[in-house]
């Protein structure tokens, strides 16, 4: 019996032993699982961990973003908003400014033009030798104790070159009370010989005076300008200004010989035969043309020291080139 219950109780621990076993072995795949699935469930809590990471950093990039782009349109306004404000005060100083100038400007026109501290008190005329100072300020128009503001200097000058023998003006203010004429005048150089006058004529063509005598200046005989034309202050035409040209050409020449104070007509009536008369040396010279001037000035001069007391004429009218010899015949008619 008690064999029986030995092995009874030894069946029945070994039975108890394997169910334990399969009990443990139970719980062991129980723990790996609840393990797998803690693990599995860590990983999903990190992933949406991590997702949610992400999209909340992009949420913040995007916000940060907007609120730059906010932050820098604000400034851009600011700016915007201070250059207009500059700019208006920039505008109003400038208007103050010229307003200032104007009130400035006007005060001071307005004492300027009434004050008796700029009445004109003297006018002065310089470098006139010509034309007398008396006759200059008539023409200016200008008077003392008047306003020495009151008159425009273009206008004044424009007045005073009237007179043919005034070339250019200038005028100055010397303030408080003095008016300064500077006058650049013409010259008589020669006389055109015209119906029984003489034109007054300077090297530019200019005719300054019609006057009953010479002035003992070089007549020139033989213009072609119309004589409606011939008017104080005119020129000459074109044709006599080209042999006015030639005369001062002549008389550089006959000046390398010391011929030129002996001068005492020059005919230009054909320019393909001028002549001059020496009325010292009572000889009348035949040019030709205006070409070899200088050295027709050399016979001419060597003749007249050869000649002296003698009447009559000089040919040097023909091509020194094409040996052509000047040479001198005598008057008969004393």
């Amino acid at each position: 019996m008690a064999k029986k219950r030995k092995e009874a109780d030894m069946n029945l621990y070994y039975i108890n032993r394997g169910q334990a076993s399969h009990k443990v072995e139970d719980d062991k795949a129980k723990r790996k699982k609840a393990k797998e699935r803690e693990k599995r469930v860590k990983e999903n809590k990190a992933q949406k961990e991590e997702n949610f990471d992400l999209e909340t950093e992009t949420v913040i990039q995007m916000t940060n973003k907007n609120k730059i782009k906010k932050e820098e349109e604000r400034k851009r306004k600011l700016s915007q908003e201070e250059k207009r404000r500059k700019k208006r005060k920039k505008k109003i100083k400038f208007l103050l400014k010229t307003f200032l100038l104007l009130g400035i400007i006007i005060g001071g026109t307005t004492f300027a033009l009434v004050s008796p501290i700029f009445n004109v008190k003297d006018i002065q005329v310089v470098n006139n030798k010509q034309v007398n100072v008396e006759t200059i300020i008539s023409l200016s128009e200008l008077k003392t104790e008047e306003n020495i503001f009151r008159f425009s200097k273009s206008r004044t000058a424009n007045k005073i070159k009237a007179n043919a023998y005034i070339k250019n003006v200038k005028i100055h203010r010397k303030f408080p009370s003095i008016i300064k004429i500077d006058v650049e005048e013409r010259e008589h150089y020669y006389s055109a010989d015209f119906l029984g006058k003489y034109a007054y004529l300077d090297k530019q063509g200019y005719i300054l005076e019609i006057a009953e005598d010479n002035k003992q200046k070089i007549i020139i005989q033989g213009i072609t300008t119309p004589e409606e034309q011939v008017v104080e202050g005119n020129r000459l035409n074109e044709d006599d200004l080209e042999r006015l040209e030639d005369v001062i050409k002549i008389m550089n020449a006959t000046k390398e010989y010391n011929l030129n104070d002996k001068v005492k007509s020059i005919d230009i009536s054909d320019k393909n035969e001028y002549s001059i008369y020496l009325e010292e040396e009572k000889k009348k010279v035949y040019l030709g043309d205006n070409t070899n001037l200088s050295n027709k000035m050399l016979y001419v001069n060597a003749i007249i020291e050869q000649e002296k007391e003698k009447t009559g004429e000089i040919f040097a009218n023909g091509d020194l080139n094409n040996k052509f010899k000047v040479y001198f015949k005598e008057s008969l008619n004393v």
